[in-house]
């Protein structure tokens, strides 16, 4: 399988994958109409499709480690049961997700979400795997939450009067970011080997945490169609059918691209490189990604007053400083 063997490779995977997991949110606002419930199925096949892609040609590459078909039939019992539990809770926290977005925006749900699932993740990941500078990466960390709280006074500062709006996506996106931090950890321990196994490959780890993803999916989302989460009437499952065929390729091509995220950042993680913490950490800089969709190509801020306006200049200079420093963790 293919692995990256220095640090620029392994840093570049963390920016892909803060690219794709910062954009692919973007294909819900392709669908207008679509409710996200139903949305979502097609964005976990399009998971399941894009791990099922990239562990048949880059994961069965190279001379590294086991192929991808081998690692599937050789990975243990425990190893396997972790990756799975991982993709259950990544799951949900992305459920709540894209019901924040569809309550609150990009620009909100994604830096407040995220970021507190980057405070969390980061913590837990150094514990399970202390690679990098702690002063430096937990440095950035900060960085990155005051950007959050600065995202979310300017939020504030814009949507002032939509008091129940406010509360209701603040809500689900922190409820989200705690789920998203706990789900990672399972992963890490799969790919570092810390469960008495042989550690699987990144593209194995990533097909058996979808398959987890894919089997929670049916209860939980089936339950958000019956009782939704943004305020709507209920889901009628006969309107998944009568959906445009575009906006079923749309959103498996944002679970593709959301997948494709995770495939970059396992890979990262998984060498001594930079380790799951920095990787986790960068690959959570999807936020100021969102956070730039939701502003200047969506202008969910069009027309915020001035102050906003500077607490959104202050957010991205925050969440550069921050990432910047977790950038560089590693090498010191």
């Amino acid at each position: 399988m293919l692995v990256p063997e220095t640090y620029l490779a392994a840093l570049s995977l963390t920016i892909l994958t803060m690219l794709c997991w910062g954009s692919w949110a973007n294909t819900l606002k392709l669908c207008p109409g679509f409710r996200f419930q139903l949305f979502y199925w097609d964005c976990v096949a399009g998971m399941a499709a894009a791990a099922a892609f990239w562990g048949l040609t880059a994961g069965s590459m190279g001379h590294t480690g086991l192929p991808f078909l081998a690692g599937l039939r050789k990975t243990a019992a425990a190893p396997i049961l972790y990756a799975m539990i991982g993709g259950a809770i990544f799951n949900l926290a992305n459920l709540l997700l894209v019901a924040a977005i569809e309550v609150a925006g990009m620009a909100v749900a994604f830096p407040l979400g995220l970021g507190l699932a980057l405070v969390i993740g980061a913590v837990s990941n150094y514990i399970i795997n202390p690679v990098g500078n702690p002063l430096l990466l937990f440095g950035g960390v900060t960085l990155v939450v005051a950007a959050i709280v600065l995202d979310a006074a300017a939020y504030r500062k814009h949507k002032g009067s939509e008091e129940a709006a406010t509360v209701r996506g603040i809500v689900l996106s922190l409820a989200c970011g705690v789920l998203m931090g706990c789900s990672y950890p399972f992963v890490a321990k799969v790919l570092k080997g810390d469960i008495g196994h042989l550690a699987p490959g990144p593209y194995t780890v990533t097909m058996y945490f979808d398959i987890g993803l894919l089997i929670s999916c049916i209860p939980s989302n089936w339950l958000l169609m019956k009782k939704p989460l943004d305020g709507k009437e209920p889901v009628d499952g006969a309107d998944y059918w009568n959906a445009p065929f575009g906006w079923h390729v749309a959103a498996m091509l944002g679970g593709a691209i959301s997948c494709t995220g995770a495939v970059a950042n396992f890979l990262a993680a998984g060498t001594h490189l930079v380790g799951p913490a920095v990787s986790y950490s960068m690959g959570q800089g999807a936020t100021m990604v969102s956070a730039c969709w939701g502003v200047f190509v969506w202008r969910e801020f069009a027309g915020a007053p001035r102050a906003a306006t500077i607490l959104l200049v202050l957010m991205f200079l925050f969440f550069l400083a921050g990432l910047g420093m977790i950038a560089i963790a590693p090498l010191y």
